[in-house]
């Protein structure tokens, strides 16, 4: 049977994706190998030959990238600190930048805190939080039928694989019942919510992928943050914390809103690996 040097079938992948716009094409060129090959990406210079029906796979593959199809959608899978988490249609892709938020809620959590992460979609903080910090009581809201089902899905996974189980609820921001129970009891909220303003022009792989409940967030993109905020308002305990994850038009806007929370102090916001501004944080004060 005919071989064929893997080497050179990237390098055609790569040509392919460049072509059709795709940002990281050599990145997903490899990546895209290695999902075929079921080897890590690190490994595939130990794969000199490939079989011509691998090839053929990863053209298809390819194709469908160039096609802008997100990575994680052909791949089935995103990672959140360092838990992957099944994704496809009708869910919000976790991107790296939240990854920032986590490892900051991770550094201001409480011994076996008390966290809500709000428009969990599939489910990432929370579940990525619940694995890193098996001694924290972790619940998760989603509104969107369809995310609430893979955060389940995810859930399900990570339960199996020995993580303290996540407490899903379905349940919308903007009802000033939220979550009453847990009223003042609540060490940290992570949220990253739909936060792009609605005029914004998104690339192909969310504008046509991710469902725009996740993403678009009104005019300013605020509309759910101010709720979120009203939100946290009422569920942190005297010297809990909120972290919210905004759009990089919002460095100032949200801190704002926060800032006008009588009740929360320490604003302050945080860039992301390029310096872009991407979330904000609060303490709620002693009264």
């Amino acid at each position: 049977m005919t071989r064929t040097p893997l080497r050179l079938a990237i390098i055609e992948a790569e040509r392919i994706l460049a072509e059709a716009g795709v940002d990281s094409p050599r990145a997903d060129a490899e990546l895209l190998a290695s999902h075929v090959l079921g080897v890590e990406r690190g490994r595939l210079p130990l794969v000199p030959l490939v079989d011509v029906s691998v090839v053929d796979e990863i053209g298809k593959l390819v194709r469908r990238r160039a096609s802008r199809e997100p990575l994680q959608h052909i791949t089935g899978s995103a990672w959140l600190g360092s838990i992957p988490l099944v994704v496809g249609p009708g869910v919000f892709v976790p991107r790296p930048e939240t990854d920032l938020l986590l490892e900051w809620g991770l550094s201001v959590a409480a011994e076996a805190p008390v966290v809500v992460d709000l428009c969990t979609g599939s489910g990432a903080l929370a579940l990525a939080f619940a694995h890193a910090r098996p001694d924290a009581v972790v619940h998760a809201v989603e509104l969107d039928r369809v995310a609430l089902s893979w955060a389940r899905r995810n859930a399900d996974i990570r339960r199996e694989a020995g993580d303290t189980p996540v407490r899903l609820h379905s349940g919308d921001v903007t009802d000033p019942k939220l979550l009453a129970s847990l009223e003042g009891t609540v060490d940290l909220v992570l949220c990253n919510p739909p936060y792009v303003p609605d005029s914004t022009a998104v690339p192909p792989e969310v504008a046509e992928h991710d469902p725009d409940i996740a993403v678009f967030g009104g005019p300013d993109g605020l509309d759910i943050i101010r709720h979120v905020i009203s939100c946290t308002a009422r569920l942190l305990k005297p010297g809990g914390w909120v972290g919210i994850e905004h759009d990089d038009t919002q460095g100032s806007s949200v801190p704002e809103l926060l800032a006008a929370r009588r009740v929360l102090s320490e604003v302050e916001d945080h860039k992301d690996l390029a310096g872009r501004p991407r979330f904000a944080t609060a303490q709620r004060g002693a009264r």
